[in-house]
């Protein structure tokens, strides 16, 4: 203790002495602590023992300051494979060959074990994050087996040492940490390395041990089980591989382990019902995912006496479930939503095992008659849930979990035994059922699954999650080849498509589910679009039809009524759903004749009225942009039908309409929502139509219509209405805008080159702020792909606009038009316009991380066609700004980019270009590294 005393005089006089000799001499006597490692016992006593803070500081810090080095080295990227920082998991550690000797050295591992008996938390969990990535390093480090087989006995038995103590186990920080640890065993060693440990069986034991000890404390270490989990998972699915003798010792401990998961999620239910705890797992979809996805490897291993566990749970539930459905009254509430959170848990855990058909240790066939008896359970309770008094409690939460497990056990069980390919190699599976519920093949099954979803869509009104659950399963079955015609012969399918009105189906009343009205009529457009009868569609719309007559007729006053306005707001997104359903031109040419021209006066009525109300217009407008759009050629009319002309003027009429009223609306307090969401939409939807190629826009100025001119005129005002710094802030916004002028300047550069100069500019400048998206400080609200589109429709229009330039003023032969002479005076009147461009392109391609070389190629080498001089001026200010040692090498990267480049904007010497630019880029930057 005297030591002690002495030592905690100098740690005082380090940190608190005024004299600088006296403090440098207890630095020196005392830095001992940090440099050698046989200090860490001492620094454990301190810490245990030290009585002023001073001394507790240099303990800590002392051993903070080498751990955190080790982590960092250990965590260092050296092949460039940068980790996902969002996530905890990586791969493998790839640590330098020059490393092996320090990591065949026995101490390197025991000196990071005894860094985490130290009695600090942050401490012991820093050393258990370097155990983890030791635990991880590449394979190929170790150059013979004996070597790696002593790394991992040093692992093994430090971590037996600590399974057997739990020393530190109690801070959470450890425990989680020691979890990822004993989750990377299996992930770099095979199971029969793990084998050829002697103590192998003792250790397995002890993680056997412990993972059962974790699960049963599931509220404290829920998020630690799925590396444990994942630890047995793996090392199930190596047992089909081992050739070893040594037992496994798993079948032992493997059931353990699935029983124990499968009590403790059980428990958990009434655990939580008591504490009364709003934060339930079966709400959190990403931590219920994690938590299942070992399960089924584990259930499978022995799957017979998994699912004789399962049933044996399941069976009273179920009983006791079926009776309270046939009482007069639900009795207990609270005791009926424990039963269901129970059921809720057995069912998720069923649809998670149903979802992966992997044979371990037993037939397919014998695997199939299981999946029947566990799936049978399942399909009995959904015969259930909705009869009795249980049919009155759609709107309880634990009902509502319950039918969310269902609708994941059905998912899952169709894409193993409903789908195209799964149904003709089932036999098994479907004899079983049949003998336990009388569902003797796939039609009985799929025509009972359509009931379900008939049901969940009349019942759960008020229960938007359990709605778009729905429909999501609806439409996987419509969209499948096959089970997509066989749903047409069912007659719970015609049921839907002949009685899909607000009274069979209430959800469509409510607003909170409006968004789900569009999928649920984009289902239904493509089940009735399957049949080639125009027949059957018009039945299909005639309750459509009703709604838009008695819009029609509705008086203007009446339109801001919330009645009226939620049946339009509803029709249209009804119409969008089946506007997106139309992939053949017959099919689009079926809603076409259905909607024009009787019911264009409507949209363009609703749309007068309520401009300025975006509850109104967005669906309108996201109606209009599907209906213009030409995917998949629908959009194909006679060559003698002028349907293609007559639909742009509906959409001039209504952009015109909307965009006359918009732009005189004073500012609010959500701009986006009351302006920009609609000015986006109607450049989205003006950009689809103009580069539809169903209209020949040259009709409209020979015959003097000004439906384009006006469409054009009013759409860019409203383009030129938002601030630049808007534009680049809202990602929809951006995207829309720049796809809106690339589209103007590839198609209808003469109405850009007539605009007033001032204007022009403005709208170029725009340009090259695009394209210096990642400079903007939007870089964090936008994704990478989002940033690489918006500069690829920059650099078209940019494109466009330099190769106008070129062709028909740098090279052209006759007198120019008048759209030349309109941008030689642009041009004339801001000559630094495209040498800025120019510059801005070539810092882009030299010092960003461009992934979109060939579109700025483009714009790069139309510019340079245009002047050499601006070329030539541009290459000295460049060379200029880098060191004089390197302008000579640099110089010459340069006079290869030019190489066997033609003096034209052909093809093949725009590739050629494309190819010189790719291969001076990687020497300019490489060249500027060696420097």
């Amino acid at each position: 203790m005297e030591s002690l005393a002495q030592l905690e005089l100098l740690c005082e006089k380090l940190y608190n002495s005024r004299d600088s000799a006296e403090r440098a001499h207890a630095e020196n006597t005392l830095k001992c602590f940090s440099e050698n490692s046989d200090y860490i016992s001492q620094c454990q006593y301190i810490l245990d023992n030290a009585s002023t803070p001073y001394a507790l500081i240099l303990a800590s810090s002392s051993l903070r300051d080498p751990l955190s080095l080790a982590l960092r080295c250990l965590s260092f990227d050296f092949v460039g494979c940068p980790v996902d920082e969002s996530s905890e998991e990586f791969g493998t550690v790839q640590l330098p060959a020059s490393w092996r000797p320090l990591l065949q050295d026995p101490s390197t591992v025991q000196i990071f074990f005894d860094y985490y008996k130290v009695n600090d938390t942050c401490v012991s969990k820093e050393a258990l994050e370097c155990l983890v990535r030791l635990a991880s390093v590449r394979r190929s480090i170790f150059v013979e087996d004996p070597s790696r087989t002593q790394f991992l006995s040093h692992l093994m038995s430090g971590t037996k040492e600590i399974l057997q103590t739990g020393q530190g186990l109690a801070d959470h920080g450890n425990y989680h940490e020691f979890c990822r640890l004993l989750g990377r065993f299996k992930v770099n060693f095979q199971l029969s390395e793990l084998l050829s440990i002697e103590f192998y069986g003792e250790w397995i034991g002890l993680v056997a041990e412990f993972t059962t000890k974790s699960l049963l404390s599931w509220q404290w270490a829920s998020n630690s089980v799925y590396y444990l989990l994942s630890l047995w998972s793996r090392l199930v699915t190596s047992v089909p591989y081992l050739k070893s003798d040594t037992p496994s010792m798993l079948d032992e401990t493997v059931p353990k382990i699935t029983e124990g998961f499968i009590t403790s999620r059980i428990n958990s239910v009434q655990a939580s019902f008591a504490n009364d705890s709003s934060d339930d797992t079966l709400d959190n979809v990403d931590v219920l995912q994690e938590q299942l996805e070992s399960l089924p490897y584990l259930c499978r291993f022995q799957y017979q006496n998994s699912s004789i566990y399962i049933i044996n749970i399941m069976e009273p539930l179920l009983q006791a479930y079926t009776e309270r459905s046939r009482l007069p009254a639900p009795g207990d509430a609270n005791e009926l939503s424990v039963i269901e959170g129970q059921l809720t848990w057995l069912v998720h855990i069923i649809a998670a095992i149903l979802k992966i058909r992997q044979t371990i240790g037993c037939s397919q066939e014998s695997q199939e008659l299981i999946d029947a008896e566990l799936a049978a359970r399942v399909l009995q309770l959904i015969n259930v849930t909705d009869t009795g008094v249980h049919a009155q409690r759609y709107r309880v939460l634990s009902k509502q979990r319950l039918g969310r497990a269902i609708l994941i056990f059905v998912q899952n069980f169709r894409r193993s035994y409903v789908g195209d390919q799964a149904m003709h190699s089932s036999k098994q599976l479907y004899a079983r059922l049949s003998e336990l519920l009388g569902l003797n093949d796939h039609l009985v099954l799929l025509n009972a699954i359509v009931g379900k979803i008939a049901t969940n869509l009349k019942c759960y009104a008020e229960c938007e999650d359990v709605i778009d659950h729905t429909l999501s399963l609806f439409l996987e079955l419509a969209s499948g080849y096959m089970t997509g015609k066989l749903l047409l012969k069912l007659e719970s399918t015609k049921f839907i498509i002949a009685n899909h009105s607000r009274d069979s189906f209430p959800f469509l009343e409510e607003y909170r589910c409006a968004r789900s009205r569009t999928t649920f009529y984009y289902i239904l457009g493509c089940l009735v679009f399957m049949e080639d009868t125009p027949v059957k569609f018009r039945s299909f719309m005639e309750p459509l039809l009703q709604v838009a007559v008695n819009l029609e007729a509705t008086a203007d006053a009446a339109f801001w009524t919330d009645v009226v306005k939620y049946a339009f707001i509803g029709l249209m997104r009804d119409l969008r759903g089946i506007a997106m359903a139309t992939n053949s031109r017959r099919t689009y040419g079926l809603l076409f004749d259905w909607l024009y021209p009787s019911l264009m006066p409507l949209l363009l009525k609703a749309i007068s009225l309520c401009a300025d109300e975006p509850e109104v217009t967005t669906p309108l407008l996201k109606f209009m942009c599907e209906f213009v759009l030409n995917k998949a050629q629908r959009l194909t009319f006679d060559s003698s039908s002028p349907n293609g002309i007559l639909l742009f003027r509906e959409v001039s009429k209504l952009i015109v309409a909307y965009g006359s009223r918009i732009l005189l609306l004073p500012n609010g307090t959500d701009i986006y929502g009351s302006e920009y969401k609609g000015i986006w939409i109607s450049l989205a939807v003006l950009s689809r139509a103009l580069c539809g190629n169903y209209v020949n826009f040259g009709v409209f100025e020979l015959y003097g219509d000004r439906a384009l001119a006006d469409a054009l005129d009013i759409s860019l005002k409203m383009s030129l209405s938002v601030p630049l710094s808007d534009i680049l802030a809202f990602k929809k916004l951006s995207k829309a805008f720049y796809g809106y002028i690339e589209v103007l300047f590839s198609s209808h550069i003469t109405f850009v080159l007539n605009l007033d100069t001032n204007t022009f500019v403005h709208i170029v400048s725009t340009l090259e702020s695009g394209l210096k998206g990642l400079d903007t400080g939007i870089s964090t609200q936008f994704l990478l792909l989002d940033l690489d589109v918006m500069c690829n429709l920059c650099a078209s229009a940019i494109d466009s606009l330099a190769a106008f330039y070129f062709n028909n003023i740098t090279a052209a032969d006759g007198p120019p038009s008048p759209a030349a002479l309109n941008l030689a005076r642009h041009i004339g009147e801001f000559p630094t316009l495209f040498p800025q461009i120019l510059k801005t392109l070539f810092e882009i391609i030299i010092f960003e991380d461009a992934g979109n070389q060939w579109s700025l190629s483009r714009p790069i080498l139309s510019l340079i066609m245009i002047s050499e001089q601006m070329f030539s001026n541009l290459r000295a200010q460049i060379l200029a700004s880098q060191p004089v040692d390197q302008q000579q090498r640099l110089s010459q990267c340069f006079e290869k980019l030019m190489s066997d480049v033609a003096r034209n904007l052909e093809p093949k010497n725009r590739d050629k270009f494309t190819k010189n630019l790719t291969t001076f880029r990687h020497d300019f930057r490489v060249k500027n590294i060696q420097a």
